[in-house]
């Protein structure tokens, strides 16, 4: 079946064009060409001071590219110039995708949120979560589907070495897993951080709706994605797999060394998820694809757009507006580690939808933007957000692991600044 599908994809890679968006002067889109530059600017001067190898970075207002560029080298080590079209890890902002695949779903009436989880993964049908006491508690409620979808189901990522449920996550090796039934056993015999609907944690939920997304549509998750979002978009450069014949513009990925203070080239590939990107077999709906700029550019607008471009809609755009609306009942405390743009998550402002980070106050952020923009990032620090009030799509694609730059929030700052024209909020 694998072999069947990817020579599906190969056609198609070769004999469908791009659905490439216009191009125009950005005066026309009530922006300055003169302004934007200061992109360049702040691009040229990250890759001078060594802070990152290279940024690939777009803007579109109003469904048209006003500005798109790259700057610096394939990697710190390779001095060749990197290219518009080069593919990036994109880890989290992988997440969205499997967000709308899965409402897509749900528009098909395959499931409602008030559904419980373990309806779809029986595998998750006694679970406990471990108290402040260090205790296992059964669950007193049954986890949900709009839980999943928001992270506050009760699981984690395994990020803190110094939390005993983390710890556990640690241990149980879970990107080592040969797929995602195999995945989610591994989750079944590890305890939840808290009861399920109680905080909000950033987790490997998104994974277990890729699952999800697997068993209702009888499509593995990347066949799904392939199906019913890349190929009606033409995202011809985005995958969980680097076919052969486009790894040379793969790009090598980074980490900050922090006592060197500069970003240094990961060079070892490991064998499990997210590292290995040549022979995959689980397919991380949390974190595993590869895509380029251009092609989350179009799945970006095509949300701006209310869910369909170029004459192809993958989902309502009654569903998408629900979808970026804040879930986040007043009475849950946000915890854990996640992929949020703005500099500091543990300010207020900050909302969550399903699958989307949203700003539910711009001004409480303190970076400049619009109260609703919806949004996230990965954890190389690649990014994107979308503004409905000014109808905005920016897409910025580095290769940079625990980066300590808020090149996000200086993004955000040369974007809006180049607005000659600007919306009622």
């Amino acid at each position: 079946m694998k072999i069947i599908f990817n020579a599906f994809v190969s056609l198609f890679l070769v004999g469908t064009l791009n659905a490439q968006l216009p191009n125009v002067p950005a005066e026309e889109v009530g922006m300055s060409t003169d302004r934007l530059q200061r992109i360049s600017e702040l691009s040229q001067a990250y890759v001078d001071n060594d802070r990152v190898a290279s940024i690939v970075t777009m803007v579109a207002r109003n469904g048209k590219i006003v500005y798109f560029d790259a700057f610096g080298s394939r990697s710190m080590d390779d001095t060749k110039p990197v290219k518009k079209d080069d593919l990036f890890r994109i880890y989290s902002m992988t997440k969205p995708i499997t967000a709308i695949a899965a409402m897509q779903l749900y528009e098909q009436g395959k499931f409602h949120l008030d559904d419980p989880v373990e309806k779809y993964i029986p595998e998750l049908k006694s679970l406990d979560y471990l108290n402040e006491e260090g205790e296992l508690v059964p669950v007193k409620k049954k986890m949900t589907m709009q839980q999943l979808l928001t992270h506050t189901a009760g699981f984690s990522y395994g990020f803190n070495p110094k939390d005993p449920v983390d710890q556990k996550y640690g241990d149980a090796k879970l990107w080592e897993s040969t797929d995602l039934d195999h995945f989610t056993e591994k989750i079944a015999a590890l305890p939840l951080k808290f009861e399920p609907g109680s905080k909000w944690h950033y987790s490997i939920a998104v994974d277990l709706t890729g699952l999800i997304v697997e068993r209702l549509s009888g499509e593995n998750l990347a066949e799904y994605f392939y199906n019913h979002i890349f190929k009606p978009l033409g995202m011809k450069d985005t995958f969980f797999e680097v076919p052969q014949d486009k790894k040379d513009r793969f790009l090598p990925n980074h980490y900050f060394d922090y006592q060197t203070k500069k970003p240094v080239t990961i060079t070892q590939i490991e064998d499990s998820a997210m590292s290995d990107y040549y022979d995959v077999s689980l397919y991380s709906g949390g974190g595993g694809l590869v895509s380029t700029a251009m092609d989350y550019m179009l799945f970006s607008e095509c949300l701006r757009n209310g869910g369909e471009l170029n004459g192809q809609r993958i989902i309502g755009p009654k569903t998408l507006q629900f979808m970026t609306k804040n879930h986040l009942d007043a009475s849950i405390t946000k915890g854990g580690s996640g992929e949020n743009i703005t500099p500091d998550s543990g300010r207020d402002g900050f909302g969550f939808g399903l699958g989307f980070g949203i700003m539910t106050d711009a001004t409480a952020q303190g970076v400049v933007g619009s109260s609703g923009e919806y949004n996230w990032g990965g954890a190389a620090g690649t990014v994107f957000w979308i503004d409905p009030v000014e109808e905005i799509v920016v897409v910025s694609m580095i290769q940079l692991m625990s980066s300590p730059w808020n090149l996000r929030g200086d993004l955000k700052v040369a974007t809006y600044q180049a607005l000659n024209t600007i919306n009622e909020n």
